[in-house]
């Protein structure tokens, strides 16, 4: 980010895993990275400083955006990932091809999901095809988020609502 919080987008070079290969075919993951990008420049980070965004692409071929959003008492801190797919869903979608986190790549090396975040988006990817996009040091991963986080934690079918 340069001093007015807008993004420089970085360069960098697509490193897609085997397993995402035929699927990242359909997606623009450049496009996609800098839609990521011009989210982090919206970021309320007053205590960390790190701006991060996050590109989300529906099924339907919209991209759905947000920013991490940090409050005072940390915990209550909502990242990127998880506004875009709260602001997804309220905008009706509920299915998702691909995801991509972009921001402050000059402050971290690697700028992946958290745990919590993985978590969430589980929800939302039933056949484990979603890809996942992040930066790393010069290159830009491009992941299954399946690969990402292998285990996941999913309520047995009888417990869902209308079951």
């Amino acid at each position: 980010m340069n001093r007015r919080g807008r993004s420089r987008l970085p360069q960098l070079q697509l490193d897609i895993a085997e397993p995402a290969l035929a699927l990242a075919q359909h997606v623009d993951i450049q496009a996609l990275f800098a839609r990521a990008n011009r989210a982090a420049s919206r970021a309320h980070v007053p205590y960390s400083g790190l701006r991060v965004g996050a590109a989300l692409l529906t099924v339907s071929n919209e991209t759905v955006t947000g920013a991490n959003v940090e409050n005072g008492s940390y915990g209550l801190t909502i990242c990127a990932e998880r506004a875009a797919v709260a602001r997804a869903v309220a905008e009706g979608h509920s299915e998702f091809v691909a995801i991509a986190v972009g921001g402050d790549t000059d402050r971290v090396e690697t700028l992946t999901s958290c745990g919590a975040c993985l978590q969430v988006l589980t929800e939302f990817d039933p056949d484990k095809q979603l890809l996942v996009a992040f930066p790393d040091g010069q290159l830009l991963r491009v992941m299954l988020l399946a690969d990402l986080l292998p285990v996941r934690f999913r309520m047995p079918p009888a417990h869902r609502a209308g079951a």
